[in-house]
């Protein structure tokens, strides 16, 4: 199996940063490519002669959702039957040995040009699958652990097809997350970070952010992230000079200080810090990293607002002077444009204690 591009599907309107991050990763690593653009459309083909080699090496990007390995393009599918055409090109792409794939994705761009195949792709995913283990192409039933396959199609007529790895894989299909906004919160930011949490800390995230932990949220009102928290059970220092919600404070479970989040301190560390105030992304930064070498906190998630036109530059800016702080250290740093950021990217950034 050769492939030469990578697909990588990403939040429309973020294009550019998403090829400018995939083209500077894989110069890094040794490799080059190219793509063409189509504005707002949610995805990147990119064009790169040693894509399996570079995709070996790649770990999940900021503003890639999905990225795997483009292994074959059907451009012309007959609509009285595109599932033989898909068929008979895995065969000759695979061989016809013993089924290996644990999976399959139906994928489609995101951009409202888009919808029309989307709705076309979640009817044909259930065909395709039965046909495809029938040829005995998928195994018998879904299994997680191994690789899987992706059709992506940018119309009903044309089709790329590839196959991930697990570990590049996102904790929902094409990244999108299916989260359901709870009536009672103050807010849906509360859905961006419980997004973190799962993206960040993997399929035991309930038990990491654990009940009786403490947190403290920085420019916390009206309280979508503290509210988040309350529901996990944690004791929460909110710290917004504004309001924050009624049913929330009446939970016992919050203490809300009327203070400016870039000067207020802890009096005891605290388990989790988090943040999501619309401030200056490298101010942010700098503030989050004050907590975390002090000792006021052992982890932290937090959202960096970029500015529109220099979103890639920005990024890297701060992701170059969190290595330079903390240059030295040993510490977890990830970084994701998240299915419920829009201009943002969210942080999940820790600390290991020093002997």
């Amino acid at each position: 199996m050769v492939s030469q591009a990578l697909l990588l599907l990403c939040r429309p309107g973020f294009e550019k940063e998403c090829l400018a991050e995939i083209t500077a990763v894989a110069a890094e690593l040794g490799h080059t490519g190219w793509a063409r653009l189509e504005a707002d459309s949610g995805f990147i083909r990119f064009e790169c002669a040693t894509a399996d080699a570079l995709y070996a090496e790649l770990s999940p990007l900021v503003f890639a959702r999905e990225v795997w390995p483009v292994l074959t393009t059907i451009d012309a599918l007959p609509a009285a039957d595109r599932i033989t055409p898909i068929i008979d090109a895995l065969h000759s792409t695979l061989g016809r040995e013993s089924a290996t794939l644990g999976q399959l994705f139906c994928d489609t761009a995101e951009g409202d040009a888009y919808r029309a195949t989307a709705r076309f792709a979640g009817k044909f995913v259930h065909p395709l699958r039965q046909a495809l283990r029938s040829e005995n192409v998928l195994l018998p039933k879904d299994k997680a652990a191994r690789p899987a396959l992706h059709a992506f199609f940018p119309d009903s007529g044309r089709v790329w097809l590839g196959i991930d790895r697990p570990a590049m894989r996102p904790a929902w299909s094409m990244g999108v997350a299916r989260l359901k906004f709870p009536s009672t919160a103050p807010s849906r930011s509360t859905l961006k970070l419980e997004e973190a949490f799962q993206v960040f800390l993997g399929t035991d995230w309930r038990e990491q952010v654990g009940n009786d932990h403490t947190a403290v949220d920085l420019g916390a009102a009206p309280g979508g992230w503290t509210w988040q928290l309350v529901r996990r059970g944690l004791h929460v220092d909110a710290i917004d000079n504004g309001p924050m919600n009624d049913d929330l404070m009446a939970t016992g479970q919050v203490t809300h200080h009327r203070a400016d989040g870039f000067r207020w301190q802890p009096e005891y560390p605290v388990d989790w810090l988090v943040c999501d105030m619309v401030e200056q992304p490298s101010r942010v930064a700098e503030r989050m990293l004050d907590w975390l070498e002090n000792g006021w906190a052992r982890q932290a998630i937090f959202n960096l607002k970029l500015p529109m036109k220099q979103r890639w530059a920005s990024w890297s800016d701060i992701r170059a002077r969190i290595e330079q702080r903390l240059s030295g250290r040993r510490y977890q740093l990830q970084a994701r444009q998240l299915y419920f950021d829009r201009e943002e990217i969210t942080l999940y950034l820790a600390l290991e204690a020093t002997a």
